[in-house]
């Protein structure tokens, strides 16, 4: 069995060993980019076995990318750049799990949040949560904070980087380490200075600097903690998938991409909710009088 997260070993696997597909009996993926790469491979008819795309299951979508990264982007950015966010203008590149938990903890915090999105609906679902939808260029000499969450490239480019105003911090949330154009910042003209782990001034010849966290990279898995519970959450679902593909009867699954079983998320879900309300409950009689 492959376990897989980004489809780094699927595609190594690929390239340098392919007679191991013989031996295989199928792949977990749990991310975005990973789930992209095997419906390519499946799309070009060279997907040799089953794979089952985690990422998309409902517990990886609303823990994970949801939950999971409300508290760590807060967490990200104090530990890197100690900002206040109380009063400071924000722009989030997208509004999809992981951008609507960043929207939901800054704007908790008291920031000014703006939200960029291609997608009708959830540009829609921004709106109905009382976010003001903008272009990219239209905001940017004024906000303080650039985030993006999409899992695209050139989210962020040259262009949108020079507009930025003096000490504007800019980080990626999202899975695709080239949603900011860093490679465009490498350049003779401006002079990069380290200030901390994973901070660095991007200065520019008239003085003007940016804040630029972890060189692009995911800031939640440089920069800050993941809950421990999340974690357990998703290692639980790509085990259940494990045991789905490894335990499935021949002609089951083919040579294609699948979704968890609902019916495994769901049983996931209920075990969850239980073991909530088991702590809540504990809680509650620990601080009860005798």
């Amino acid at each position: 069995m492959i376990l897989d997260d980004g489809g780094d070993l699927t595609h190594w696997i690929y390239k340098k060993y392919p007679n191991m597909f013989k031996k295989i009996k199928g792949i977990v993926e749990e991310s975005v980019t990973g789930v992209h790469r095997l419906y390519q491979l499946s799309k070009a008819g060279k997907l040799c076995v089953p794979a089952m795309n985690v990422n998309d299951s409902v517990t990886k979508q609303k823990f994970d990318n949801l939950y999971c990264c409300r508290e760590s982007i807060l967490d990200g950015l104090k530990r890197t750049t100690d900002v206040m966010f109380g009063g400071k203008q924000v722009v989030v590149c997208g509004y999809g799990e992981v951008g609507k938990g960043c929207c939901a903890a800054l704007k908790a915090m008291g920031s000014i949040v703006y939200v960029t999105e291609i997608d009708p609906i959830c540009a829609l679902q921004a709106c109905m949560d009382g976010f003001r939808l903008v272009k990219l260029n239209e905001v940017m000499r004024q906000v303080d904070i650039v985030i993006t969450c999409t899992g695209n490239k050139n989210v962020v480019v040259r262009e949108n980087l020079d507009r930025m105003k003096n000490g504007c911090i800019v980080c990626n949330m999202g899975h695709s380490n080239t949603e900011i154009d860093v490679a465009s910042l490498r350049t003779p003209e401006l002079t990069w200075e380290r200030v901390r782990s994973q901070v660095d001034h991007v200065i520019w010849p008239d003085g003007k600097r940016i804040v630029l966290l972890a060189e692009g990279r995911l800031l939640n898995l440089s920069c800050s903690t993941v809950p421990t519970f999340v974690l357990s959450i998703t290692a639980t679902t790509q085990a259940l998938a494990l045991i789905e593909l490894y335990n499935a009867p021949e002609g089951r699954y083919k040579q294609d991409v699948y979704l968890l079983p609902k019916k495994m998320g769901g049983l996931q879900a209920h075990s969850i909710y239980f073991s909530r309300q088991r702590s809540l409950i504990c809680s509650v009689q620990s601080h009860s009088p005798k």
